[in-house]
């Protein structure tokens, strides 16, 4: 019945689309695709999860983005210089960059972007009235809105307070996006449904829980190498259809143009347990898998100074080092995400990232007697007189937590699993009132940094994101030192040091770095690849 309901909306929302398109442009080039998880916002300031990141990506330009690289790499800024001791940065933009148009502009038509237009993009972030979610990205770095300076309309300037290495690639993240203060005044929090950018789709329709459509930017800057003007596309369209095994049966129809992952409801039935299509699917569409910027682990609370810690097993060192031992993840990847994921025996900095260097780091592989040794040395052989452990988890990752919990079973480790709504979880995740619980952490922007925060001292929670109450002087230092290596080797070095201290006291139980998965139509080309699966869509082509 869930699935016939969901093939019935698509339909109802196919046709509603049709209704509203002109007639003369029905004919031209669509891109469709679902967004299974919904959209909260186009605000780029509250660009905080999947879907908003993708959109945003089509709707909005920064000052620098990354390439298929993951380098840094001009944008609106067309070059830049920094100062010798690492806290100014000057940036020269390109005069050929224009908002979109909207009837907030001066005859409805959009005006050229400034420098003072990074300075209140800047500044808004920052904004407490505002209360971005990516506040973080310059509250600890600028004194204030000040720190931004518009020198004149194509030099604009970032003074930081102390040096910040990954700072370009820092600025590649969507919630630096520039925005037209003008509009977004008008519209205030409803700007968010009201999105105006310099990106190379516009905004054009959204009906919550049932559609989104953006159309080509007809006055985009950028242009392919034979000096074409991009995107290709004429539009974007994506639905809000829920059902899993729905949204695939309009992908084999080819109603829908792209898939960004493949779910466990219908991953048997597409891959072998190998990772390879199966003969019923075969060259029937195009899966391209890759590196992704994706850790999924197991975050244990290790600050003893938490209530909940002081009587839990697992502020035994010896216990989280058992634990880590105890589960396979070969079999694991193997059998559950059928090969398309890699075992998380390397750190916890994903493979994929700038500087990974799985032999650089001493992770945990597969070991049950090493696990059942210190589990012993711990003072409870086989588990014996050891309390349960509850592990916390939510209703996508059940099977996953479910297999961490027979693998631990094996040694004697009992666990209880709890199965609590996302939101919720993660509500309480932040709030340090959970000792054992599954987490994901995807990267913000290309640089190890990003996933070494979460265990900075200063980052604990409610300041920051070290959900684990992690704390290590050695490991802090390293941290701020390496935020003042310009050389990029050195600082990965600095990195690795880092990762294997985190390893050694075992805050976290890496399962495994996710890949991308993205599926596409053969008649779709020049979708660009990259391990942050950003979905870039302007030099798609649909033939």
């Amino acid at each position: 019945m869930n699935k016939l309901t969901g093939y019935i909306f698509f339909i109802c929302v196919t046709l509603f689309i049709s209704c509203h398109t002109d007639q003369s442009t029905s004919h031209k080039t669509t891109f469709n695709l679902n967004l299974d998880e919904g959209l909260t916002s186009l605000d780029p300031a509250f660009c905080r999860n999947k879907n908003t990141i993708l959109m945003d990506n089509q709707l909005y330009n920064g000052l620098v983005q990354i390439d298929d690289s993951l380098k840094a790499i001009p944008c609106i800024a067309k070059n830049w210089e920094v100062s010798a001791d690492g806290k100014t940065y000057t940036f020269h933009l390109r005069d050929d960059v224009y908002f979109q148009d909207d009837v907030h502009f001066k005859n409805g038509i959009g005006r050229k972007v400034n420098a003072a237009d990074f300075a209140y993009s800047f500044g808004r972030l920052i904004d407490p009235k505002v209360a971005s979610s990516g506040s973080w990205i310059f509250s600890d770095k600028v004194q204030s809105k000040n720190s931004f300076i518009a020198l004149n309309d194509s030099t604009f300037r970032i003074v930081l307070k102390q040096p910040f290495a990954p700072f370009l690639s820092m600025l590649t993240a969507p919630y630096c996006s520039v925005v037209p203060k003008e509009v977004v005044e008008f519209y205030g929090k409803d700007f968010r449904s009201h999105p105006v950018g310099t990106g190379p789709f516009r905004f054009k329709y959204w009906k919550e829980g049932e559609v989104v459509v953006l159309v080509k930017n007809e006055k985009y800057w950028e242009k392919d190498d034979k000096g074409k003007r991009l995107p290709y596309l004429d539009a974007v369209r994506g639905y809000f259809i829920g059902d899993k095994q729905t949204v695939f049966m309009e992908f084999i129809k080819k109603d829908l143009d792209f898939l960004n992952d493949i779910d466990g409801s219908y991953r048997d039935d597409i891959l072998t347990k190998s990772g390879h299509i199966t003969k019923k699917y075969k060259d029937k569409f195009i899966l391209n898998t890759g590196p992704y910027l994706s850790t999924l682990y197991l975050g244990i609370l290790v600050d003893t100074n938490i209530a909940i810690v002081k009587n839990s097993p697992l502020k035994i060192l010896k216990i989280r080092q058992a634990i880590n031992y105890a589960i396979d993840k070969e079999k694991m990847v193997k059998y559950l995400r059928n090969s398309l994921a890699t075992p998380g025996s390397a750190g916890f900095i994903p493979a994929g990232m700038p500087g990974y260097n799985k032999d650089g780091v001493k992770g945990y592989s597969y070991n049950p007697e090493k696990a059942r040794q210190l589990l012993a040395e711990a003072g409870y052989p086989d588990g014996e007189n050891l309390p349960s452990i509850v592990l916390n988890t939510t209703v996508a990752y059940r099977g996953l937590i479910e297999f961490v919990q027979r693998e631990l079973d094996k040694i004697g480790i009992k666990t209880s699993v709890e199965i609590t709504q996302g939101g919720s979880l993660r509500e309480l995740i932040a709030k340090n009132s959970v000792n054992f619980f599954y987490g994901v952490w995807i990267a913000d922007y290309p640089d190890a940094e990003n996933y070494l925060s979460i265990f900075y001292s200063k980052n604990k929670v409610p300041f920051g994101p070290n959900y684990t109450g992690f704390n290590n002087k050695l490991f802090d230092a390293l941290f701020e030192k390496a935020d003042q290596v310009k050389d990029d080797e050195q600082r990965y070095t600095l990195y690795r040091q880092m990762d294997n201290i985190i390893m050694q006291q075992s805050p976290v139980v890496v399962l495994y770095y996710e890949k991308r998965i993205n599926l596409y139509q053969n008649n779709i080309s020049g979708y660009s690849v990259n391990a942050q699966n950003l979905m870039t869509l302007k030099k798609v082509i649909k033939h």
